[in-house]
């Protein structure tokens, strides 16, 4: 699986790329390889305030459907659109094109609690 070393993670499998008080938004490759073909992504609504833990998104595959979980608080600024017709790019290129939304963060501090790669790769290889 590939756990890029410069980014953060969540326990619920999303990635987290920081840059200033803003962070971009995606599943790991171990989650888009547990989920199979994704074949609908639902974006989040930009402009809208979400709270640590809250369900954002939701990705559908040929095998299920699993919410996405916002790992910290703060506004969504830009959402992937492109997402809509082109799914696929979760599966493809989940640390690139196959982001879903940018979040601008309410407490920057909060970032400090998410997993490090290692700590990732512990969490998938346990």
């Amino acid at each position: 699986m590939n756990v890029p070393d410069d980014l953060k993670y969540s326990s619920d499998h999303e990635w987290i790329r920081a840059d200033g008080n803003r962070i971009h938004i995606g599943i790991t490759d171990y989650a888009q390889d547990a989920l199979g073909d994704v074949v609908f992504v639902q974006v989040p609504e930009q402009g809208a305030a979400v709270a640590a833990g809250a369900g954002i998104s939701e990705v559908e595959s040929t095998k299920s459907v699993s919410d996405i979980y916002a790992p910290v608080a703060g506004t969504i600024v830009e959402v992937n659109d492109e997402l809509d017709a082109h799914p696929e790019r979760l599966n493809a290129d989940p640390y690139g094109d196959g982001w879903i939304c940018v979040i601008e963060v309410d407490d920057p501090a909060a970032l400090d609690a998410l997993l490090d790669a290692e700590a990732y790769r512990k969490l998938i290889e346990g």
